[in-house]
């Protein structure tokens, strides 16, 4: 398996720092407002790599954080007049459930910042003491930049005075332009929290470095752990800080490996809230099937910046349907867990950095090929074996294909018109088993009008919409 490397700029052969185990660590959302596609693009992308790693036999411990300490929330809560932890679990809980609708399996494990303090108080107080960081006269506590002799390789860039490091106003007393708080002193009465420092809140970038430090990272290794992702945006300032951190307070680099997708623009432009044109996920999830959108948004590879529009969803979602139909055909019939030619084909191509384009086009390929020998006539046994087996794959791996076949093609229909169709379909089977035709007719034709085809299969009635 070889995965690019952010830090590095080429892909490099995978190879976990203990064998057979993965550690993977995600910077995840700040809960203060509905997640927006950029959120979305993230999880989909390292829900597929961790799928991946476990389809090469690794064992996976996923980390991704929550956010739940910050400006913004705080903002949020006084202006709604709530509790910080009513906002936070608000949004959180509804993170939850559209990364669900997506089919984003929930990481191992998901630390938030408010049960993680002491542990940032703790990496504070390290490289205090190790000479990293320093308080200034108003009780803040920043990173010195200028004793960290390796700071700026992971992102490789030269930084001006003008590029901003924090989420909060920068202090007069800093050492240098580039220092960043670790520790910010409150003096009002807005939300806050006791450290041997004074009353205030833990800088953004900390929390990372603690949580890994605290949850996943090994002792005796060079790196903490095995890899660290997220958005594009991130690789500076925040993880090269994070790096930093962990550098100067440990005796170990923070990951082997770091690996950053792309942004998401809509109809060409970078999504930013600043910009005011940020597509919510909820939005999207009222117009298409969760799943739809997943194959969607994980049909470029992970690495490119992401056009999302509408005409490349609707293509997107025709190309689903073509393997909903194959499943379709085949549904049923047993189960299959083969081993085919096409398993390991995919999975070589994903092992190459997550090349999805290879991967799709080798669906497409399984697909039509399928469908061309299951017109003919024949019975197709081994075939059908294999068909099975692989889809079954592409599920595991992929993600697509998780539905019921027919009810994939339920989705437009609001609850209360699926609830009557039901109903009229358990009227007309009863009508069938009285021998009743001139009523189940009656019934079939009421159905039909409610814009749906229906199918009788030996499995039962089902039926999608036209």
């Amino acid at each position: 398996m070889h995965i690019f490397d952010s830090v590095q700029k080429t892909k490099r052969k995978f190879i976990p720092l203990k064998e057979g185990k993965v550690t993977l660590y995600v910077c995840g959302p700040t809960v203060y407002d509905d997640a927006h596609l950029g959120h979305a693009k993230s999880a989909l992308v390292f829900d597929l790599l961790t799928r991946v790693l476990e389809a090469n036999g690794y064992e996976v411990t996923y980390a991704r954080n929550i956010t739940d300490i910050d400006d913004k929330i705080i903002k949020k809560a006084i202006e709604q007049k709530k509790e910080i932890q009513e906002i936070t679990d608000f949004y959180t809980e509804a993170y939850h459930k559209e990364m669900e609708a997506l089919g984003v399996k929930r990481p191992t494990l998901e630390p938030k910042a408010t049960q993680n303090l002491e542990a940032m108080v703790d990496l504070i107080q390290k490289l205090i003491n190790k000479g990293h960081a320093y308080t200034t006269p108003d009780g803040d506590v920043y990173f010195d930049t200028a004793s960290d002799s390796e700071y700026l390789t992971l992102s490789h860039r030269n930084q001006n005075e003008e590029e901003k490091q924090e989420r909060v106003v920068s202090s007069s007393y800093k050492k240098n332009h580039a220092d960043f708080a670790l520790w910010k002193s409150v003096k009002d009465n807005s939300v806050t929290f006791s450290s041997p420092f004074g009353a205030g809140r833990p800088g953004w970038h900390l929390e990372c470095s603690a949580m890994i430090e605290k949850h996943l990272a090994y002792k005796d290794t060079p790196f903490a752990i095995d890899i660290h992702g997220g958005g594009a945006d991130l690789l500076f300032p925040h993880h090269e800080n994070e790096a930093a951190q962990t550098r100067c307070a440990t005796k170990h680099e923070l990951a082997n490996y770091w690996m950053h997708n792309g942004f998401v623009n809509i109809d060409g432009e970078k999504m930013s809230k600043s910009l005011g044109n940020s597509f919510f996920l909820k939005d999207a999830l009222k117009e298409y099937d969760g799943e739809v959108l997943r194959f969607y948004l994980l049909s470029t590879h992970y690495r490119s910046n992401f056009n999302f529009n509408t005409q490349d969803l609707e293509s997107a979602k025709k190309r689903l349907d073509k393997l909903y139909r194959l499943k379709k055909r085949l549904f049923g019939l047993s189960a299959c867990n083969d081993e085919t030619p096409f398993k390991k084909e995919l999975l070589k191509s994903l092992n190459d950095d997550m090349n999805v384009s290879t991967a799709l086009a080798l669906i497409d390929e399984m697909i039509s090929k399928a469908n061309e020998t299951l017109d003919t006539a024949g019975k197709h046994k081994l075939l059908k074996r294999e068909t099975l087996a692989n889809l079954a794959y592409i599920e595991k791996l992929l993600g697509f294909g998780i539905q019921n076949p027919f009810e994939y093609f339920q989705f437009g229909i609001d609850d209360e018109t699926k609830k009557k169709i039901n109903t009229l379909i358990e009227q007309r089977d009863s009508a069938k088993k009285e021998k009743d035709f001139e009523l189940s007719d009656k019934i079939r034709d009421e159905i039909l009008s409610l814009g749906v085809n229906l199918m009788d299969t030996p499995q039962g009635t089902f039926w999608e919409k036209i």
